[in-house]
């Protein structure tokens, strides 16, 4: 999943997934999730990961490939909503967030569901059946 003509590189990979930075001019985070079951101290250091790159850069833009996810759960779901739909360090911009969606017919529910409580939070969720164009959505984004 490259930007082609952007400059991409590795941030942090575990068994959860592995976490890009796509430099200028996208200035996006990159979270593509890994298949199977996950740990979830790992998956909370692969978010929390993901928070520092946004912050540390101060983007606002995430494609997050969820294409080979299973379903969060609901340990995963409460901590999420928690740590990422209700908390936004000062001074950071609104997080947009271009989501392929999963193959998994219970991980795109449970995507549903995070989005129904994002309506106060500082997320903005798109979510899109293919890859090209939502980064062409993030691409148009400034």
């Amino acid at each position: 999943m490259a930007f082609s003509s952007h400059r991409t590189r590795l941030y942090f990979e575990n068994p959860v997934g592995r976490l890009l930075e796509v430099e200028a001019p996208t200035n996006c985070a990159v979270v593509q999730y890994k298949p199977g079951k996950r740990n979830f101290e790992e998956l909370q250091a692969f978010l929390t990961h993901t928070r520092h790159l946004l912050v540390s850069r101060n983007w606002y833009k995430i494609l997050n490939d969820q294409r080979e996810m299973t379903a969060f759960t609901e340990q995963e779901h409460v901590w999420i909503a928690e740590n990422w739909l209700d908390v936004r360090p000062d001074g950071v911009p609104l997080y947009h967030v271009a989501v392929v969606l999963s193959h998994d017919v219970f991980a795109r529910l449970s995507m549903t569901l995070i989005m129904n409580e994002t309506r106060e939070s500082g997320l903005v969720y798109r979510l899109f059946e293919d890859e090209a164009m939502a980064r062409a959505w993030l691409l148009q984004l400034d």
